[in-house]
């Protein structure tokens, strides 16, 4: 299985750690779409309060999670989904003073 990095990063400030990684994978009968990837932001006390992942991609898709749940969403490419992460990220990084070393 080729693959390449393409975008990883953790960052801890205040109560929050994000931790980011975009990879582009060349085994597309585990991750047809042809990336994996994991956008995460939680508490230091193991909370997680928003993720996008497509860790199980071949049988349950992209996935939304929250405190409150999980969703099923559609993946709208590696851009798209980082920019809807970091903007519902920016909220609780407002929220504590923290930035991020993101590269927008």
């Amino acid at each position: 299985m080729a693959q390449g990095l393409t975008y990883q990063y953790t960052y801890y400030e205040a109560s929050l750690v994000e931790n980011v990684m975009v990879q582009q994978i060349a085994d597309t009968d585990s991750y047809p779409s042809g990336w994996k990837y994991r956008l995460h932001l939680g508490t230091l006390e193991g909370l997680t309060l928003l993720r996008y992942d497509n860790s199980h991609e071949d049988t349950k898709g992209h996935e939304f999670h929250t405190a409150a749940g999980d969703v099923d969403v559609e993946f709208p490419g590696t851009e798209a989904v980082l920019a809807d992460f970091w903007a519902s990220a920016d909220e609780y990084w407002d929220a504590v003073g923290g930035d991020p070393p993101r590269p927008y």
